[in-house]
């Protein structure tokens, strides 16, 4: 596809995704959205920022998704605890690491099961206890739809491993087609003629997700997202098929 047939499309991925509004989330909860965000500056989370800026070309949805996930995760965190007490801030802290590195093995077979193998390695370096190191590689474990939730140990790492997959989950709304459809496309070079014909079944496969969310949280908001992607992703089947 040249480029400038990319660049027509997403331009327009993004002006519906304008016309079908913010998800309440981001309204709603923008408290504690912001305070996840400022907390990315935390220097073990730098740390890992530069780990995965380092390996950009083998993230699959690059390093926006996977900031996007850790600020979403740490927000779920924080209206779970309801508050921001040491114990809340250190889980976010795990929340943020378990974002960041979640997609480091994307482009491999596993990738959820070898991602969370290779987080223990590089997180050796880092001033975790051993079962924070084990939460977060638990909770990259479970982060993939439609596979079996595995268990994990206690309730720090159980809310650990649900707000990632439910951040996660929430970038199968609005940004699946202004920001992650792209970043998987571009660069294997697929024709949008090619794209069209499998466009609605993976509207589908979205739909399924929407009863997935696993915090309390995530069931109240994650169903704004997908609707809003579905929306998107329908009103783009029809501008680009008439």
């Amino acid at each position: 596809m040249p480029d400038q047939e990319y660049s027509r499309v997403i331009e327009l991925s993004r002006k519906i995704a304008l016309e079908v509004g913010t998800p309440r989330f981001y309204l709603e909860r923008e408290r504690e959205v912001a305070l996840s965000r400022e907390m990315l500056a935390e220097p073990l989370v730098a740390a890992a920022r530069r780990i995965v800026e380092d390996r950009d070309a083998s993230l699959g949805h690059g390093p926006t998704h996977v900031e996007k996930v850790a600020v979403d995760a740490g927000a779920l965190i924080l209206v779970e605890e309801g508050g921001a007490d040491i114990r809340a801030r250190r889980l976010v802290l795990l929340a943020h690491l378990a974002g960041l590195l979640h997609d480091i093995r994307r482009t491999e077979k596993d990738h959820a099961e070898r991602g969370a193998k290779e987080a223990v390695k590089i997180l050796m370096a880092f001033p975790l206890r051993d079962d924070e190191r084990e939460g977060i590689a638990g909770a990259i474990r479970n982060h993939e739809a439609f596979r079996p939730c595995r268990a994990v140990a206690g309730p720090p790492a159980q809310i650990l491993s649900d707000a990632l997959y439910d951040a996660d989950k929430f970038r199968w709304g609005p940004d699946n087609f202004t920001e992650t459809l792209w970043a998987i496309i571009i660069p294997r070079g697929i024709p949008l003629q090619a794209l069209l014909p499998r466009f609605l079944k993976g509207l589908e496969g979205i739909r399924k997700v929407r009863g997935s969310f696993r915090t309390a949280t995530g069931r109240r908001y994650g169903p704004d997202f997908i609707d809003r992607g579905l929306e998107i992703g329908r009103r783009l089947h029809e501008a680009l098929t008439k």
